[in-house]
């Protein structure tokens, strides 16, 4: 019989998101100075640039199940330091895995070869038996169990990986997940510090305080994880994050203030913390990635998208769609929760929101300011297709169709939200319309002009395809796009779309880059044929003379490094490029890097400052060294250990 081992075409296709540059990388790096060509803007002095992303250490077993939205949280950052020899900046490349309890307990235990926690496609998958995800579960308990006994080196008491965003509060860089609350990070090494419950973190020198986000009693493990996309007001410097539980309220609330900041908003908040504030009006547990914040109001968003473990009671998947049920926004006071008001519209999808602001009028008679309504920006996606396709899995097929009249096409578009609150017991979504046609996702702005009306939103786009790709192709950004939302906006309630599918601009992709108007509302930066890039993040010029007055840095490949099996040659690198945000044509400078850098999830840019500004760190997380395990010499001991090899085999 003929050997087809390495026939192409007898072989298993690869998983999309385990392959090419979402391939993980082993190799870390500490700070190592970088070539590039062009001229790097001295606004850039003495910050980092740091992407985010889950890159699994466990990975041997290739045929497992499989998500982008898995994997252990990989940092990997750019520091622009000044050199005292050449006086110029100096461009440093640095990647660190973050020293989670999972990491360290997946890396001292070499028989585990697959991630300790199920896999997001498991939970998705709608074939998954209950059989299968409660063994799965089954598994991740033993191992966290046997992380505690005799023969560990780390003990898992949290099973965040950190792998998604970045954030930075009050004089710490701060990674997030979902799964746990923040974990610290030091810059610009990327070394891991330890966990922050909003009271304290881990590491630092007289780290103490409250019980922080969880809180105490039996759900505290649970309460304490935290939305991997906090908010950090840019003029009050308050951190406001939710937390999604399981159980009744299902969602709760916290607002952390910069320490040595009074309140001046009553006694809840006169200790500077507000920590699980529940949320009422949410009637089951919901996968909620983000949220809204603007001034003076907070936005949650309770979509038709489950992730409950009681749904396997009812023969459905643990994270579930329900295209006939319904989007609820809750639209709240920043300081009142109890006094939520839910706004329902079409069911939909949204992983990011953009920005909110409030709309003020003044009173003609009493001159008081009155807040009309808040306004969001937010990438609504017309299914849940992409959390299916992310883990290489087919979405479901509705049992009942859609009415026509609720069909929409597949796609994902920035889209604007207008929440009448003026009035009481007028819940009324007043507008709601894509501002453009075109693909938008992983939205990024000038922060200090967050949670106030900002006239730029910047964002990537797909020019072939939609960011619910097809089963068996991974999401490839090759455009960076510039909205000018106000102008959009303003041409929406002049002369209003369709409700919900209309678009006020009906362009595609290709139809943009060509136009010629140099005041066009939207601008698209089109990488060149075979280049991808990341999500982008906007640098302000210190002196700048408008809102866009800065650049974008985004980590880009080029796929001519990929081989003819589509995976990465060895050698192959990235680079980091700095674009010109107020023309969206010109790239200012190129940075060489020494490797590549896996297609992620987000980024963060930490200004000088943040830099300078960190807080003290009294120790950092490290690897344990068998040395510290001690000599264990006794029979009993290594008939333990014996066992204990046994048992990571078998689960392995």
């Amino acid at each position: 019989m003929a050997d087809t081992t390495n026939d192409p075409s007898r072989r298993k296709p690869a998983h999309p998101y385990l392959s090419g540059n979402f391939a993980p990388i082993q190799r870390v790096q500490p700070l190592v100075a970088c070539s590039y060509t062009g001229i790097i803007p001295v606004d850039l002095a003495g910050g980092d640039y740091v992407r985010n992303g889950g890159n699994p250490v466990a990975n041997e077993s290739l045929g497992r199940d499989a998500h982008w939205f898995d994997g252990d949280g990989m940092l990997t950052g750019v520091a622009f330091t000044l050199d005292g020899e050449k006086g110029g900046i100096q461009p440093k490349f640095v990647n660190q895995y973050i020293l989670t309890d999972v990491f360290i307990s997946t890396v001292t235990s070499p028989s585990i070869t697959t991630p300790l926690l199920p896999s997001i496609a498991t939970l998705v998958n709608p074939l998954s038996s209950f059989l299968t995800i409660t063994l799965r579960i089954l598994r991740t308990l033993l191992l966290v169990l046997l992380s505690h006994l005799p023969g560990s080196k780390q003990g898992i008491k949290k099973i965040s990986v950190a792998n998604t965003a970045l954030v930075y509060h009050d004089g710490r860089a701060l990674a997030t997940c979902e799964s746990g609350p923040p974990m610290r990070i030091a810059l610009p090494d990327l070394e891991t510090v330890g966990w922050y419950n909003g009271e304290k973190c881990e590491g630092e020198p007289h780290a103490i305080g409250g019980l922080g986000f969880g809180g105490k009693g039996p759900l505290s493990f649970f309460r304490e994880w935290t939305t991997a996309h906090p908010r950090v007001d840019p003029n009050s410097k308050e951190l406001l994050l939710f937390h999604s539980t399981f159980v009744p309220p299902y969602v709760h609330y916290s607002i952390v203030k910069p320490s040595g900041i009074k309140s001046a908003h009553g006694s809840s908040l006169s200790s500077g913390r507000f920590h699980n504030a529940a949320v009422p009006g949410i009637q089951s547990a919901k996968m909620m990635h983000d949220f809204g914040v603007s001034k003076h109001h907070t936005v949650i968003m309770d979509l038709p998208l489950s992730l409950d473990p009681l749904n396997l009671a009812k023969n459905t998947a643990v994270v579930a769609y329900d295209p006939h049920g319904r989007s609820r926004f809750g639209v709240f006071p920043r300081y009142s929760p109890d006094k939520v008001r839910w706004f329902e519209t079409r069911a939909c999808c949204i992983f990011h929101t953009a920005n909110s602001w409030d709309s003020v009028t003044v009173d003609s008679t009493s001159g008081k300011e009155r807040i009309e309504s808040v306004n969001m920006l937010a990438c609504r996606l017309t299914s849940a297709s992409l959390v299916f396709t992310a883990g290489a899995l087919a979405a479901p097929v509705p049992t009942k169709a859609v009415p026509e009249e609720e069909r929409e096409e597949e796609q994902c578009r920035l889209y604007y939200y207008d929440f009448c609150v003026g009035f009481q017991g007028r819940d009324e979504i007043r507008h709601q319309w894509a501002l453009s046609a075109i693909p938008f996702e992983f939205p990024s702005l000038r922060e200090s002009s967050s949670m106030s009306f900002a006239k730029y939103i910047y964002g990537c786009s797909v020019s072939d395809s939609s960011f619910g790709a097809a089963l068996g192709r991974a999401v490839k950004m090759n455009a960076l796009v510039k909205m000018d939302v106000g102008r959009l906006i303003d041409r929406g309630k002049s002369d209003p779309p369709t409700a919900i599918s209309g678009c006020v601009d009906n362009r595609k992709v290709d139809e943009i880059v060509d136009s010629k108007h140099a005041d066009d509302p939207i601008k698209i930066f089109s990488m060149p044929e075979g280049w991808y890039a990341q999500e982008c993040s906007f640098v302000a010029r210190q002196d700048g003379t408008s809102e866009d007055d800065g650049w974008l840095l985004s980590y880009v490949f080029d796929e001519s490094q990929l081989q003819a099996d589509g995976e990465c040659r060895p050698g192959a690198r990235s680079e980091l490029w700095i674009i010109d945000a107020k023309s969206m044509r010109e790239v200012i400078a190129k940075i060489q890097l020494p490797q590549r850098v896996p297609y992620g999830l987000h980024g963060h840019w930490f200004s000088k400052g943040d830099v300078q500004n960190q807080r003290p760190i009294e120790r950092l997380r490290s690897l344990p060294s068998d040395a510290k395990m001690g000599p264990k010499s006794s029979y009993i001991w290594q008939a333990w250990m014996a066992l204990r090899r046994s048992l990571e085999l078998s689960l392995a």
